[in-house]
């Protein structure tokens, strides 16, 4: 399937279609030309004009944002460059069995065993089937009745700030030192780049210095994934309204000296777990957030070595995360007020509500 996937996809980029529509009557055509491709579901097949047809959008999006994208054309995907395949709308089905397993069913494949940790979803949209670090994945796609809440309770409302020697600390005083999974890992991480680099390309030693290097990825991974789930539900759990700086993360992994630690803490992620979590997430501007006093509104400058906040004119000594924090608190408390309920405001923070982030539930054969 994963291959088949990739000659349809090499054959839309060869030929520069561009058009979703065009590429499924070329696709039509292909089948006459090669008729081993009706041995495959209709939807599989044409889920591969679906991507190119996103990726040559997202191209030209880059391009009007004058943004760098390669040499402005898609590349031919080699062998072995392609991990997954997907179903839409038809061809699958999630049957639970008596004896407690439960099977997903594939046109034209069969009946595969899969492990399921939640209860079975109903209303399947999408299944996507991911081969990664040598095991494979079931993404399904459901479609869910949104909760709309008519107001926000404002009992537990919280400021978070974000940083790499403490991953979140609150405006209640509460921190969580950052774990930094990739810093941990990096010696036998170089270990097994060597080894993949010093291998002939094409060996059978060569496949397996790159399965080792993709398991170590994969668990780093999947630490950071289990961390900021955890982190996100106890947050969302004891608080109603949660604040947050607007971060913009492109500009700052520009530092190269603090890069690898951004990119290893995954904010973003953390993010969005919070907003498809929680029964508000505001972000607000991080302007002056890190040297403003929280208690009597002073400047303070600081650089990022120092991790005391002092205040010379009402004498306040704290964690310059917690002042950051409190800060946060006050900003979205007073937009709060001023607007008289939270809403979006693209100048001021983003409003996001629950569920409205697309539910994906991941199980594993």
């Amino acid at each position: 399937m994963i291959e088949i996937n990739r000659v349809v996809y090499n054959y839309f980029i060869s030929n520069n279609f561009k058009s979703r529509n065009e590429m499924n009557y070329a696709l039509t055509e292909l089948k006459e030309q090669q008729p081993i491709l009706r041995n495959y579901h209709s939807k599989m097949l044409q889920m591969v004009s679906t991507k190119v047809a996103a990726a040559w959008t997202a191209l030209e999006e880059l391009k009007k944002r004058g943004r760098e994208s390669g040499k402005g054309k898609l590349g031919l995907l080699k062998e072995g460059e392609c991990h997954s395949f997907t179903y839409n709308q038809s061809g699958f089905k999630l049957e639970q069995c008596f004896d407690g397993k439960s099977l997903l069913r594939l046109s034209m494949i069969g009946h595969i065993e899969v492990r399921i940790h939640r209860k079975l979803p109903i209303h399947l949209k999408q299944v996507t089937i991911l081969r990664q670090a040598g095991k494979w994945f079931a993404i399904i796609t459901c479609a869910i009745l949104r909760n709309v809440k008519s107001s926000i309770r404002y009992q537990n409302p919280v400021g978070i700030d974000v940083g790499i020697a403490n991953y979140a600390y609150d405006s209640n005083g509460n921190h969580t030192d950052n774990p930094l999974f990739l810093t941990k890992e990096l010696k036998p991480l170089r270990r097994a780049q060597r080894k993949v680099s010093r291998r002939v390309k094409g060996s059978k030693n060569h496949h397996k210095a790159v399965s080792w290097l993709q398991r170590l990825h994969a668990r780093i991974a999947n630490k950071r994934r289990n961390f900021l789930h955890n982190l996100s539900t106890e947050y969302i759990r004891k608080f109603d309204l949660i604040f947050v700086e607007k971060l913009r993360l492109q500009g700052m992994n520009k530092n190269h000296c603090l890069a690898r630690h951004i990119m290893d803490s995954s904010w973003g992620m953390f993010k969005q777990m919070l907003q498809y979590k929680a029964n508000r997430l505001v972000e607000v501007d991080p302007y002056n957030t890190s040297v403003k006093c929280s208690k009597c509104g002073n400047l303070v400058p600081k650089t990022l070595a120092i991790r005391l906040h002092e205040c010379d004119r009402c004498g306040s000594v704290l964690n310059r995360d917690h002042n950051a924090a409190l800060n946060i608190l006050q900003k979205g408390m007073l937009l709060s007020m001023q607007l008289g309920e939270v809403k979006p405001v693209e100048t001021l923070s983003r409003v996001v509500e629950a569920g409205t982030s697309p539910h994906r539930l991941r199980v594993g054969s």
